[in-house]
């Protein structure tokens, strides 16, 4: 397993869950000073990001691209795979592709969080699920061709109610064609969702592509009451060996919460 760090570029999602805010130079380069192996991304938008720019400054700090979010298509546009406006789908699935278009590049997978938005009004929820699953096939289509997955983040009860719970996002992806899916199991979703995390990851299988790191407050895992030895032992256990990424809040600085990150990491994870 490496340990990731988020690095927010959405100015309108400032004080949110990620740990660096100034840009990816100085993320960068206090991401490879602390000891993290790579980085995770969050863009405005696609056409906001220099990767050429950022593609150098992994390569001079000897940090590596763990994922991109697609969330600041609905922070920032309002844009939802689940809209009830083909229009405002075809927008999202679009803003979802250039994110795999770029991250591909540099060998990593997009993320689909907020994004998924949520059934209501006019919308049942299967019509909802849907059109996630078609917007989904399409993506996974495209991400293999940097043979990459495109990784499904299920949400707490709170921001999405399409799927919430490990359990029902592996039958979702079940009923799927394309595997090229995988999950995103984010430890603070799952503490408000599962019964029991290290559970939900055997459920999870070889199906789980990423993991966000934190802990049952969305802080540093240390700062929270969450059980991370049995998690990172259910991790072990379904030979998971992909990125432990810090998406987590700046709590109490973002220097305090990068540094308990990798210290747990190294506690836990043995590194």
């Amino acid at each position: 397993m490496r340990c990731a760090v988020t690095v927010s570029l959405v100015p309108e999602a400032r004080g949110g869950p990620f740990v660096f805010w100034d840009g990816l130079s100085k993320g960068c380069a206090r991401a490879a000073e602390i000891g993290f192996d790579g980085i995770e991304v969050f863009p405005r938008s696609p056409d906001e990001v220099d990767w050429r720019r950022l593609e150098s400054l992994m390569s001079e700090h000897d940090v590596k691209l763990a994922a991109a979010g697609t969330g600041g298509g609905w922070v920032v546009h309002k844009l939802s795979l689940t809209s009830p406006e083909a229009e405002i789908r075809e927008r999202a699935k679009n803003f979802a592709l250039e994110i795999i278009e770029r991250a591909g590049g540099l060998g990593a997978p997009a993320i689909v969080g907020s994004m998924q938005g949520r059934w209501e009004g006019p919308v049942t929820r299967e019509q909802a699920l849907a059109w996630l699953g078609e917007a989904l096939e399409q993506l996974a289509e495209r991400a293999a061709k940097f043979n990459v997955p495109i990784l499904l983040e299920p949400l707490n009860r709170y921001e999405t109610n399409l799927l919430n719970g490990v359990t029902e996002a592996v039958s979702f992806l079940k009923s799927l064609k394309n595997r090229n899916i995988k999950l995103l199991g984010d430890l603070f979703h799952m503490n408000i969702e599962e019964v029991d995390i290290a559970s939900a990851i055997h459920a999870a299988g070889s199906r789980l592509g990423h993991v966000h790191f934190a802990d049952s407050n969305r802080r540093a895992v240390g700062f929270g009451h969450t059980d991370i030895e049995s998690i990172v032992a259910a991790l072990r256990e379904v030979r998971y060996d992909g990125w432990l990424s810090a998406e987590i809040l700046p709590l109490p600085d973002s220097e305090t919460a990068a540094a308990q990150t990798i210290k747990a990491f190294r506690q836990y994870a043995g590194y």
